[in-house]
């Protein structure tokens, strides 16, 4: 059924709105550029040049990318440049559950204990693959609305192949759903989280569907010899 549209394959479309959602960030993200506390105020021009010609998401506004043109990027609206940066990065040559090399999403969740355990899982199997469980990483909450059309697989049964535990078989069957829901225009998909249980995650597909961005805690996750990492509240 990979290959199949929404409606097809019994996947309904409902008109959602969620008041507030969130997304984790590494914090690293979100802090200005490194150089820009090492030169003066008169060699800013020039910096942002260098920038301009080095980051991925200014570059992706200016030019658009392999799957996203420029004209799909925001502008003029509060943390503009958090939403396109969604679209801007992706793993260059690995799939994430709904989307691919080339275009990038906005993950969300109703809660941050979804979060956690979705950015968690990622990492984990990135410090399983060095063999070296010891890592720490910060992360900060970006809160954001949405309103409008999304595939709604909360009560598909039985679970369809896009929602497959295990990323060979999940991640390909999600990218064909999604190419075929933004084909049609949607905002994106809502699903119950695969990584925890109760939990609800929102991919929005486009970057003009995340709305009202704003940041709010920032989380520490760290690995210490084992698997679960221990989590912290650093700032609120």
């Amino acid at each position: 059924m990979a290959g199949s549209s929404p409606r097809q394959a019994g996947f309904p479309v409902r008109r959602l709105a969620a008041e507030r959602t969130v997304r984790l960030v590494a914090s690293a993200r979100l802090r200005e550029p490194v150089l820009a506390r090492l030169v003066g105020e008169e060699h800013r021009d020039a910096l942002a040049t260098i920038e301009g010609a080095t980051s991925g998401r200014l570059l992706a506004e200016a030019r658009g990318g392999d799957a996203i043109a420029a004209r799909e990027f925001v502008f003029g609206m509060p943390q503009a440049s958090f939403v396109n940066a969604a679209f801007a990065y992706w793993r260059p040559r690995a799939l994430n559950r709904f989307n691919g090399p080339g275009r990038g999403a906005w993950y969300a969740a109703l809660a941050a204990d979804t979060c956690i355990a979705e950015v968690a899982f990622h990492m984990t199997r990135e410090l399983e693959a060095v063999a070296d469980f010891d890592a720490t990483v910060d992360y900060a909450e970006l809160h954001a609305s949405f309103a409008g059309e999304f595939v709604d697989l909360r009560a598909a049964r039985p679970r369809p192949a896009c929602l497959d535990r295990d990323p060979a078989i999940g991640y390909p069957a999600g990218n064909a759903l999604a190419e075929d829901v933004r084909a049609r225009g949607l905002n994106g998909i809502v699903w119950p989280s695969v990584r925890h249980a109760g939990g609800t995650c929102f991919a929005a597909l486009f970057p003009h569907a995340v709305q009202s961005v704003a940041q709010g805690r920032v989380l520490r996750l760290a690995w210490r010899g084992q698997r679960e990492p221990k989590v912290s509240v650093l700032a609120r």
